[in-house]
C-alpha cells in the first residue's frame, strides 16, 4: 500500500526547503509569495526571499502545492494567506509559518460561484469577500478566530451582458474589496461594464444592493480591478478589455460614483490584441500604475494633486511577456512584476519623485507568476 505524507510532514518539508534555501539576511528581508495558475507537482504557491535594501530577489521554491490559485491575499497580521482557485472553484485559508514563511493548508471551502478570480479582506480581517468571474457572483465568508474559512453570510448574483459579444456575453465579476469606511464593497464586473455597490454590513458579513446599485463605466472597456486613492475619495478602475483607467469620485456616506476622467493605457500607434491588467499606486499615491498585457507594459501616470487627473508620464516595458500581476514592495522603491507567459519575474526602481521605473538586473525564473504578497521576515 503507498505511503501518502500526512500535511504535517508535508509542511515541516517546506519549512526546511525554504529555510535553507535563503536564510534570514537583514531587517530588509521580505519573504514574496507567488502564485502559478499552472497545475500539477511543483506548482502551486512559491516563495522566495526579497531584500529592499539592495532589490535582490532569490530563487522561489514551493511552499504550498495547490491547483491554480488565481489570487491570493495576506491578513493584516501575516499569520494567514487567503486563496481562490480558479479550476475547483474554492476558496482556501492557510496558516502562515513565520520563521519560515511555509504554508499549512487551514481549510477549504466553494467560493459560492464558479471561476473564482479574486479574493480580499475586510478592514476588520474578520471576512472574505470573492468574485466568481464565470458564474457572475459575489460570495462573502466569515473567518473564524483560528484564521480558518467560515460560512457564507453574503451573497449576490450580476446579470445582464455587455457590447462585445466574445467577452460581454454576461456577467463576469472580476474584483471585490471595502471602500476606506468598510461601510460598502464594491464589485468591478467585466461583462456588463458596472461597478456594482453593495451596503456592507461589519457585523454580520451581509451584502445589500445600494442606491444607486453600481456605477458604470463606458460601453466595452470592461472593468476589470478597483483601487481607492489613500485620500478615500476617488476610485480608479483599470477597464481590461478597452484597455483603459476610469476615475471616479467617490462619495463614501452615500456610496455613490461619479466617474471624471478615462484614460488610454497604450500608446497612440500601438494597435495589436491588449488587455490591461493590475492597478497599483505608489506608496506616496502621487502616482498610478497600471499593466497591459500584449503592449506588455506598464503604464505610469501622474496624479494632479487637486483634480486627480492623471497624465501619462512612462510607458515602461516590464522585462517579459503577460504582466497579469505586479507589486509594489513595502518600502515603496521597488517594484517586482511578473511574466505569466514567460515564467519569469523582473525587479524595478522607483524613483518616487517622477514615478518611473528603471529595470534593476535581469529576469528570475519564476512559474508563470501571477500575484505576489510580501511579508517581513522575523528577526531573531
Amino acid at each position: 500500500m503507498p505511503h501518502h505524507p500526512t500535511l504535517t510532514t508535508i509542511f515541516s518539508l517546506a519549512a526546511i526547503a525554504i529555510a535553507a534555501a535563503a536564510p534570514r539576511l537583514s531587517a530588509a528581508d521580505y519573504f514574496v509569495y507567488y502564485g502559478s495558475p499552472n497545475g500539477g507537482a511543483g506548482n502551486g504557491i512559491s516563495l522566495g526571499h526579497f531584500n529592499t535594501d539592495t532589490g535582490a530577489l532569490t530563487k522561489p521554491v514551493l511552499a504550498a502545492q495547490a491547483e491554480g490559485p488565481s489570487f491570493f491575499v495576506l491578513s493584516a497580521d501575516g499569520k494567514h494567506l487567503y486563496s481562490c482557485f480558479e479550476v475547483s472553484n474554492e476558496v482556501a485559508a492557510y496558516a502562515v509559518d513565520g520563521p519560515t514563511g511555509a504554508l499549512k493548508l487551514l481549510n477549504k471551502k466553494p467560493s459560492g460561484g464558479s471561476g473564482p478570480c479574486h479574493i480580499s479582506l475586510d478592514k476588520t480581517g474578520h471576512y472574505a469577500l470573492v468574485a466568481n468571474y464565470n458564474s457572475g457572483t459575489v460570495a462573502v465568508f466569515a473567518i473564524l478566530p483560528d484564521g480558518s474559512m467560515g460560512e457564507q453570510t453574503g451573497a449576490d448574483q450580476h446579470t445582464g451582458k455587455g457590447v462585445v459579444p466574445d467577452r460581454q456575453e454576461g456577467p463576469h465579476a472580476h474584483c471585490v474589496i471595502t471602500d476606506p469606511t468598510n461601510h460598502f464593497a464594491l464589485c468591478a464586473d467585466l461583462g456588463v461594464d458596472k461597478i456594482y455597490v453593495y451596503q456592507f454590513d461589519a457585523a454580520t458579513g451581509k451584502i445589500m444592493p445600494n442606491t444607486p446599485a453600481f456605477g458604470t463605466v463606458k460601453p466595452g472597456l470592461g472593468p476589470r480591478h478597483l483601487v481607492f486613492h489613500p485620500n478615500g475619495k476617488v476610485l480608479y478602475c483599470i477597464d481590461e478589455v478597452g484597455s483603459a483607467v476610469t476615475a471616479f469620485n467617490w462619495d463614501g456616506a452615500t456610496g455613490t460614483l461619479k466617474e471624471f476622467q478615462t484614460i488610454t493605457t497604450l500608446p497612440a500607434d500601438f494597435k495589436e490584441f491588449n488587455k490591461d491588467a493590475e492597478i497599483m499606486f505608489h506608496p506616496n499615491g502621487k502616482f498610478l500604475y497600471a499593466s497591459a498585457r500584449g503592449h506588455d507594459a506598464i503604464a505610469v501616470f501622474a496624479i494632479d494633486p487637486k483634480s486627480f487627473m492623471l497624465s501619462l508620464v512612462q510607458d515602461a516595458p516590464v522585462g517579459g511577456k503577460t504582466p497579469r500581476y505586479y507589486s509594489f514592495d513595502p518600502s515603496g522603491k521597488w517594484v517586482i512584476a511578473g511574466h505569466q507567459d514567460s515564467d519569469t519575474v523582473a525587479v524595478f526602481s522607483v524613483d518616487d519623485k517622477t514615478g518611473k521605473l528603471t529595470q534593476h538586473g535581469g529576469t528570475m525564473a519564476a512559474p508563470a507568476p501571477i500575484c505576489m504578497q510580501y511579508l517581513a521576515v522575523p528577526t531573531k
